[in-house]
C-alpha cells in the first residue's frame, strides 16, 4: 500500500501518491421543500375535508323551527328551504374558485420569490385548507352550518388581511415606497385580499344554511341585501386589482379594457337590484353575473396567449409561466359572480 509522501520523498526520488481518495457516499433521500409544502397542503386539506363533516351543530335549527298555520307557509318554507341551500351551495363554489385562483397564484409567485420569507408558505397552505372546506359545504344540502368549515373560512379571511398588511410593507419599503413603479413590480398589494374574499362568501354560506329559510339574514341584515352590496364592493375592488396590472401592461391588447369595465357595470346592476322591491326578479343582474363568469374563464385563455407572446412561448414555460401574465387570476372574477348569482336567488325568494 503506498505511503504518505514525506519531506524527503522529492530528493530521494519518490513521487507523492497523487490517487483520488473517494468520499464515502451517503444514501440520503433529499425533499425539495415546494414538495414537502404541496404533502403538507394537501394533508392539511385532507383533514380538514373529513372534519367538517363531524361538526354539524345538533339540535333544532336557530330560528327554533316556527309552526306552519296554513299550507301556503308551508310550501313557502319548503321552497325557502331549498333556497337557502342552493345558495349556501353557489357561495362555496364562488369561495371554491377564489381559493383555487390564490392557491396556484401565489404558489407561482412566492416560487418566483424563492420563498426568501417562511410566511410565504401560509397563504398556500390556507388556500389549500379553504378550498377542501369550501369542496366539501358545495356538497352540504343539509340545513345547519358545520363548525369546522365556519372557523377555516374564518381563518381564511383573517390570513388574507395579513397578507395584504405583508404586502403593502413589502411595497412600502422598497426605495421609492408606495410608487406607480414599486406597485407595479412590487408585491401585488391587492392579490391576498383574494383568501378574504373567499373566507367571506364560506362563512356567508354557512350563515346562509343555518338560518331561517323564511327571512335568512346575515348580520341582522337582509341575507339578499347583505350579499349583494358586498359582492358588489368585492368586483370593484378585484377591479382595481386588475386595472392595475394591466395599466402596466399599457392595455396593448384591447381586450385587457373589458376586465376594468364590465365587473363594475355589473357591481352597479347587481347594487341596483339589492335596494330593489322584494320578490322582483332580476334578469338583467343575471345577465351581467353571467357575463362576468364567462369573462373570468375566458380571461384563462387570453393570459395563456400572453404567456405564448413571450420570448420561447410555451416551449419556454418554466420562465414565460412565472414572468407573464398569471393564469390563475382571471377565474377570481368567476368566483365573485357565483357570490352574486347566490345573492340574487335570495333576493327573488324574498317577500319582504
Amino acid at each position: 500500500m503506498p505511503s504518505e509522501a514525506g519531506p524527503n520523498d522529492a530528493r530521494e526520488g519518490r513521487l507523492p501518491d497523487v490517487r483520488p481518495r473517494t468520499a464515502p457516499v451517503r444514501f440520503e433521500a433529499e425533499i425539495h421543500p415546494v414538495v414537502a409544502l404541496a404533502l403538507v397542503a394537501v394533508g392539511a386539506g385532507v383533514l380538514t375535508w373529513f372534519a367538517a363533516g363531524r361538526s354539524k351543530r345538533l339540535g333544532p335549527p336557530p330560528h327554533g323551527g316556527r309552526q306552519v298555520r296554513t299550507e301556503g307557509e308551508r310550501r313557502y318554507r319548503e321552497r325557502g328551504t331549498e333556497v337557502t341551500a342552493s345558495a349556501a351551495q353557489r357561495l362555496n363554489h364562488a369561495s371554491s374558485m377564489l381559493a383555487a385562483s390564490v392557491l396556484f397564484d401565489s404558489g407561482l409567485e412566492h416560487y418566483r420569490g424563492q420563498f426568501f420569507n417562511r410566511a410565504m408558505y401560509t397563504p398556500i397552505i390556507a388556500s389549500t385548507v379553504t378550498l377542501a372546506s369550501s369542496l366539501h359545504g358545495a356538497g352540504d344540502t343539509d340545513p345547519g352550518r358545520s363548525h369546522v368549515r365556519h372557523a377555516v373560512q374564518a381563518m381564511a379571511g383573517v390570513t388574507g388581511l395579513v397578507g395584504f398588511g405583508f404586502h403593502a410593507w413589502n411595497v412600502g419599503k422598497r426605495e421609492g415606497g408606495y410608487s406607480w413603479q414599486n406597485l407595479f413590480y412590487g408585491a401585488p398589494i391587492g392579490a391576498p385580499m383574494a383568501l378574504t374574499l373567499a373566507g367571506i362568501l364560506g362563512v356567508a354560506a354557512e350563515r346562509v344554511r343555518d338560518a331561517d329559510p323564511d327571512a335568512p339574514e346575515l348580520a341582522g341584515w337582509p341575507a339578499g341585501r347583505t350579499l349583494a352590496v358586498a359582492t358588489a364592493g368585492m368586483l370593484v375592488g378585484t377591479t382595481l386589482e386588475a386595472g392595475l396590472l394591466h395599466f402596466r401592461g399599457a392595455f396593448q391588447n384591447p381586450a385587457m379594457f373589458v376586465p376594468v369595465t364590465l365587473p363594475p357595470l355589473a357591481a352597479a346592476i347587481l347594487a341596483g337590484a339589492a335596494v330593489a322591491e322584494p320578490g322582483r326578479t332580476h334578469g338583467a343582474a343575471k345577465a351581467g353575473m353571467w357575463a362576468v363568469s364567462a369573462m373570468g374563464v375566458l380571461g384563462v385563455g387570453f393570459h395563456a396567449y400572453g404567456v405564448q407572446r413571450m420570448m420561447g412561448g410555451w416551449g419556454n414555460w418554466r420562465q414565460n409561466m412565472i414572468d407573464g401574465p398569471p393564469l390563475p387570476a382571471p377565474p377570481s372574477f368567476s368566483g365573485l359572480a357565483l357570490g352574486g348569482l347566490a345573492a340574487l336567488e335570495l333576493l327573488e325568494h324574498r317577500r319582504r
